[in-house]
């Protein structure tokens, strides 16, 4: 009877334990959807157990973090957020930059739009716009870069009266692949996607024209093993490649 009773307990121990064990829980930049899947496919497929992660924007991420949201590790769209979270004590230290994005400006295909390479036929397509799709500058680093960009060409006031307003990049990029939107800024690795390819064109911004967009990431405290094998397979060779291949430079 009594060995019984231990073989029970050993048995619900058992299955408690990996009902309740932790869940890496992973916060992701919109920009790094479509990279992040097959980086995420590529990470399991070495062994590795299911994650939850979440897409949004940068800001809204670190806000959340910094009340109390269990994500174990953001992987961001810039370096404020994450040093942020680490001057604050969330983050296990500074983390690293894993990739440096690239903004793009898309336009619905049949929209008519050949070109927009020059300042001029940008200037042309924002007038005859109705709405311009930008992420929220505050939030995502893809929209604070587009705002540059608007003022380093003088279009800013061209624009600022169109301009619709997303929670992060990869909804402004669904403004105009809806319709809602006549052309926007977007991130070129989501731009290049294949589906979004079917309906939009896209056109790479002069970098010159924005502050670099250098992508950080960074282990929050107490952060489960899945999470800190994910932090260094970001670093890995097999990552870096998938990233470079949605247009993203790496360190």
């Amino acid at each position: 009877m009594i060995k019984r009773i231990f073989i029970f307990l050993a048995v619900f121990f058992a299955f408690a334990g990996s009902v309740f064990a932790q869940v890496a829980t992973i916060a992701v930049a919109a920009n790094m959807k479509d990279a992040f899947t097959e980086i995420a496919a590529a990470f399991r497929s070495a062994g590795k157990p299911e994650m939850r992660v979440v897409y949004g924007s940068s800001g809204n991420f670190a806000a959340q973090i910094l009340n109390g949201a269990p994500f174990n590790l953001f992987i961001a769209a810039d370096e404020q957020f994450p040093l942020e979270l680490y001057k604050n004590g969330k983050a296990t230290d500074e983390g690293l930059v894993y990739a440096i994005g690239k903004l793009a400006i898309i336009s619905k295909t049949s929209s008519g739009t050949q070109s927009l390479t020059s300042r001029v036929e940008i200037a042309k397509a924002i007038s005859k716009a109705n709405k311009v799709a930008i992420a929220k500058p505050e939030l995502a680093p893809y929209g604070r870069a587009a705002v540059q960009y608007l003022k380093a060409e003088n279009l800013w006031d061209l624009a600022k009266d169109k301009l619709v307003y997303a929670d992060n990049i990869g909804a402004a990029t669904t403004y105009v692949a809806s319709g809602a939107a006549d052309i926007g800024f977007s991130a070129l690795s989501l731009a290049k996607s294949p589906e979004l390819l079917k309906q939009t064109r896209y056109f790479l911004v002069d970098a010159r024209l924005y502050d670099p967009i250098k992508q950080r990431m960074v282990l929050m405290k107490g952060a489960p093993q899945e999470a800190v094998d994910l932090y260094r397979f970001m670093q890995g060779p097999q990552a870096q490649a998938i990233l470079q291949r949605y247009g993203y430079s790496t360190p």
